[in-house]
């Protein structure tokens, strides 16, 4: 397990970009890097350092992701026929809790891990507790009818944060959630440029 709950906006700040794109960002006040040394000039980035920041730039994005999890899906995105960086953006949006997120039931992806963690989500009518469960196209995802009325959920629900991509059909009325297909990477709502190639160099190299 990560330590990423404890410090979901040390990414923003490391990155020096707003990566979910929510007011509450750091970033938006300070440009900087975290630490007593961020405000240092920086240095020329290598290739190796490109890659590895695309990397870790993705793979915070979707939350508690840990390095061997992120890695086993790259080696899947890999082992499926076509575009290795489109079939890695195509897995990472199918897992239930960026399903969640997408949807917006809930108002961060951290709360989508553990929303679904917590059984408050059904996937085709049957709970499903498992964050990294794949949807496949045409499976519904719904929000159970006792958890309906927490105020996370209203709070997302309300939210005009985030818009709900178009591979996502969403009932709001109902809570629910259609996972039309799986995306390419020029649509999902990314707040800041992914490098889903550089990432695939990454792990080539």
């Amino acid at each position: 397990m990560t330590k990423r709950h404890s410090a979901k906006y040390k990414l923003d700040r490391r990155m020096g970009e707003n990566v979910w794109g929510r007011a509450k960002s750091p970033v938006n006040q300070r440009s900087y890097g975290p630490g007593q040394h961020g405000q240092r000039r920086k240095s020329k980035v290598s290739d190796f350092g490109l890659q590895l920041r695309a990397k870790q730039k993705l793979k915070g994005y979707y939350g508690n992701l840990t390095e061997k999890q992120f890695s086993r899906i790259y080696t899947e995105a890999a082992r499926r026929k076509g575009n290795t960086s489109e079939n890695l953006i195509a897995l990472l949006e199918s897992r239930l809790d960026a399903i969640v997120y997408r949807a917006k039931f809930v108002p961060t992806v951290f709360a989508a891990r553990q929303f679904v963690n917590h059984g408050h989500v059904t996937v085709n009518g049957k709970r499903v507790n498992i964050p990294s469960y794949r949807v496949k196209p045409g499976d519904v995802v719904s929000v159970r009818e006792r958890s309906r009325n927490m105020a996370l959920v209203l709070e997302a629900v309300a939210s005009s944060e985030r818009d709900t991509p178009d591979y996502i059909q969403v009932d709001g009325k109902g809570l629910s959630a259609t996972f039309v297909r799986a995306p390419e990477l020029a649509e999902v709502p990314y707040p800041v440029k992914m490098e889903p190639n550089l990432v695939v160099e990454f792990y080539a190299s």
